[in-house]
């Protein structure tokens, strides 16, 4: 063999060994193996791959949200419609308020003569201040914005109950408060102990004057006082409320005259305001005799619409324009004590409802109606707050209109 062999030979065999050990490397050595390398490679080309991916998606989903905001520009423009600079659709029908001061508004409610003429007639010049964007509030918890899409409307009732009325309410409207579960103040105990001490008094004097009258007269006296404790329940059954009177009175609860003042003040507001939010058009305005406050009285929408029957959305309105006043009570007073008219008058708007409605959904709607009335009054505090002091010093329809429609 050659010398040039042998070197060759031995280069190899070389070469071999060190390829050799190249693959049985101990694992201490911070030598990262081909596999490991090439797993790695691979999950990073995934990742940016799947990346590409998304954005890919994300920039084919913007392109086709661009292209259908265009294609609905387009087509709302061909149907009259505007499109202002930022793209957003408008409609040419579309009223913008001309937020008037309360003189303004004064000097145009001055010229409508509320209170005089027909309830529609009342109603048509309304709605046409409110096109012409003169007036925003009235009717607006039927209409939303510059529609009158009933769908949209605030008077939608739904079943409320006791519980919920009083956590909607942050715990001021409920039952006793109202009214219309019990009277908070005079409770059916304290019935049954004043009857059981006429009873007791009308048979000690019977037996008193028995005992210290001569014989015919003592016995006349007896029949007398017999009868007493027959004539307090005949008033209890077909009164109670006076002898509720009664029991309060003597008790020293009774407000001063001022206070009285003020409370009715505050319960006519509340259904001069929600009244007048509802879209009911005033009958009757006047000073009252009785209390010097001012009283208002509403027309029904069956007098607007020539019906002789109640629909669902006039009893809606008047559920809750009949609970506004109580309500408007308990949000100063934490009570309300001028409300028992006001659920009577509710009875008969039930009665005259197109459809029947049973006492559970009669219970239903003066729930909601005192929720709703909360929820339209503390809506326009300020606005009320001022209404409150235009029924103190006695303002006329058209000011107490001014302060709701107008501007400070």
């Amino acid at each position: 063999m050659s010398k040039s062999t042998i070197v060759t030979t031995t280069t190899l065999l070389s070469m071999l060994a060190l390829s050799c050990n190249g693959f049985n490397i101990p694992q201490s050595h911070n030598v990262v193996s081909p596999s490991n390398n090439h797993r790695s490679i691979l999950s990073t080309q995934l990742s940016m791959s799947s990346t590409e991916t998304e954005m890919t998606e994300v920039e084919k989903l913007r392109a086709a949200a661009a292209k259908a905001r265009e294609e609905y520009q387009e087509l709302s423009k061909a149907m009259g419609k505007e499109v202002d600079a930022k793209g957003d659709i408008t409609s040419p029908d579309t009223v913008k308020p001309k937020n008037l001061s309360v003189s303004e508004v004064e000097k145009i409610a001055n010229s409508m003569n509320f209170g005089v003429g027909d309830a529609s007639s009342q109603t048509q010049k309304l709605n046409e201040l409110v096109d012409s964007g003169d007036f925003t509030l009235w009717n607006s918890a039927v209409r939303r914005g510059s529609t009158s899409d009933a769908s949209m409307s605030k008077l939608v009732p739904f079943p409320v109950t006791l519980q919920t009325l009083e956590s909607r309410t942050g715990g001021k409207v409920n039952g006793p408060s109202l009214g219309i579960d019990g009277d908070k103040d005079v409770s059916l105990d304290d019935f049954k102990d004043l009857t059981v001490q006429v009873v007791l008094g009308s048979t000690g004097l019977g037996i008193a004057s028995l005992a210290l009258l001569p014989e015919n007269v003592g016995a006349t006296f007896t029949y007398l006082f017999a009868l007493i404790p027959i004539l307090f329940i005949g008033i209890g059954s077909l009164a109670p409320g006076v002898i509720a009177s009664g029991i309060v009175f003597s008790r020293g609860d009774s407000e001063d005259a001022e206070q009285q003042r003020e409370r009715i003040c505050r319960h006519e507001a509340g259904h001069f305001l929600c009244g007048y939010l509802c879209g009911l058009p005033v009958k009757n305005y006047e000073i009252s005799s009785d209390t010097g406050v001012a009283c208002v009285e509403f027309h029904t929408t069956d007098a607007v619409n020539g019906k002789g029957e109640l629909s669902d959305a006039d009893i809606a309105a008047l559920s809750v324009v009949a609970m506004s006043g109580s309500v408007a009570e308990i949000m100063q007073y934490d009570k309300a004590t001028g409300g028992e008219n006001d659920l009577l008058e509710l009875q008969n708007c039930f009665r005259k409802s197109k459809e029947f409605i049973g006492a559970a959904k009669q219970q239903d709607l003066t729930r909601w109606g005192a929720l709703t009335s909360y929820g339209l009054i503390n809506a326009n505090k300020s606005k009320y707050d001022s209404l409150v002091k235009a029924f103190q010093e006695k303002k006329n329809l058209a000011e107490c209109v001014s302060i709701i429609e107008g501007t400070a």
